[in-house]
């Protein structure tokens, strides 16, 4: 189980909503994943969580940064790391946004298909390419499986593209999708990867680099039946080890290799102190009895992702208090703001009351970047980081949603 206890420092020291981040243990992440994969250059995919503090802590470690297009670039930019560690990993861009990119003095691109190399060419000359392949997504939580990528047979038709038309044809990338729970993702998304490599280097196009790109899981959620999900990370990190040793094998050059982690490194060391609306029990249209906890954040002001997985619930002026199963469900006049009621409930103290505060824990991946700008009148929680060399009383600088990093 991930360490909360900086977080529960922090969120008992406040008593108004808040999203609170663990500056030191998106760090020690950080570490981790470099002492379980030597040698690996992570991208950290800032789309997570495309906080300031967040970013420059990682910079700080070495950390460079996937992009999705300028406004991140720009975004990146600002932690003070060179253009050359930021890496434009969406494969759906404009011509504009390729040639802003490129002013800006991005020169890595994601691409799949033979028209965006086109653009690139024509926006970004002698850019480097990644050219993604498909991958089923299965595993998964969010499988990524239809919008990117291309087949091996397309991926060799795009690098003889790229390279005719005057760019480097760097490398290739995968993503197994988001929240990957199995290792057997790993390995298929490897033996994909090696029959490419070597066909490019038949065709005297010589890749230097592997993306791995995203689909780490964090370890603290549950899923929709409220069970934890207890990924196997260490036979996928053990996975990861053996598949880049053999890419080197079959490689016709010298291989590096790139991540692009996202929630692996912020969704445990994140959370958000939150408080009752209501528990209520009602009859249900099918003559049940159910109880419903409605909190004061939901899907649209934190917990976007309440549809595929739920989130650790604690209460702390109720703790070891007898307990009701409830459906939960955020403050906003909308049917999807709810999670996913399978039938089973959290477990909610049954006299709790509205106004007591609630902890939700492992919520730090996309708690931020999924938020509206208020939908319904409920307004973005604001943030506070926290370090071990601060007081309890201070969680860290407060910090409300900026403009620009709202969702367009």
């Amino acid at each position: 189980m991930p360490d909360y206890a900086r977080l529960r420092t922090a969120l008992a020291a406040t008593e108004d909503d808040r999203i609170v981040f663990d500056l030191d243990g998106i760090e020690g992440q950080y570490d981790t994943l470099l002492r379980e994969l030597p040698g690996i250059d992570v991208r950290f995919a800032m789309k997570a969580c495309p906080v300031d503090e967040v970013l420059d802590c990682l910079a700080a470690r070495g950390a460079g940064f996937d992009a999705a297009g300028p406004q991140e670039i720009a975004q990146a930019l600002r932690t003070g790391v060179p253009a050359e560690r930021i890496h434009y990993g969406n494969t759906v861009k404009s011509d504009r946004q390729i040639a802003e990119a490129y002013r800006l003095g991005v020169r890595d691109f994601a691409t799949d298909s033979l028209a965006d190399v086109a653009a690139i060419a024509e926006h970004a000359p002698g850019a480097r390419v990644f050219c993604r392949l498909a991958t089923t997504g299965e595993g998964a939580l969010w499988g990524l499986s239809r919008k990117f990528g291309c087949s091996p047979e397309d991926a060799v038709r795009v690098l003889t593209a790229a390279r005719d038309a005057g760019l480097v044809p760097a490398g290739l990338s995968v993503h197994v999708g988001s929240q990957q729970l199995t290792s057997e993702a790993w390995q298929d998304a490897l033996e994909t990867l090696a029959p490419v490599i070597e066909e490019a280097g038949r065709r005297g196009i010589p890749l230097d680099h592997v993306n791995l790109g995203g689909g780490l899981p964090a370890l603290g959620v549950l899923d929709r039946r409220g069970i934890p999900l207890d990924p196997p990370l260490d036979k996928m990190f053990a996975v990861l080890r053996d598949g880049m040793r053999y890419l080197r094998e079959v490689s016709s050059a010298p291989l590096r290799f790139l991540l692009e982690p996202g929630r692996h490194l912020v969704a445990d060391h994140g959370a958000i102190r939150a408080h009752v609306v209501r528990l209520t029990d009602r009859q249900q249209l099918d003559g049940k009895r159910a109880h419903w906890l409605y909190l004061s954040c939901g899907k649209f002001n934190g917990l976007y992702e309440m549809d595929e997985l739920r989130y650790r619930l604690e209460f702390p002026t109720h703790a070891g208090a007898p307990t009701v199963p409830a459906v939960i469900a955020g403050p906003t006049c909308d049917s999807d703001d709810a999670y996913a009621d399978e039938g089973a409930g959290l477990p909610v103290p049954r006299d709790t009351a509205s106004g007591d505060p609630v902890w939700i824990l492992s919520c730090g991946a996309y708690a931020t970047a999924y938020t509206t700008r208020g939908f319904n009148g409920f307004p973005p929680l604001p943030y506070s980081c926290v370090r071990a060399d601060l007081p309890p009383d201070a969680p860290g600088p407060e910090r409300e949603p900026h403009p620009e990093r709202e969702p367009q």
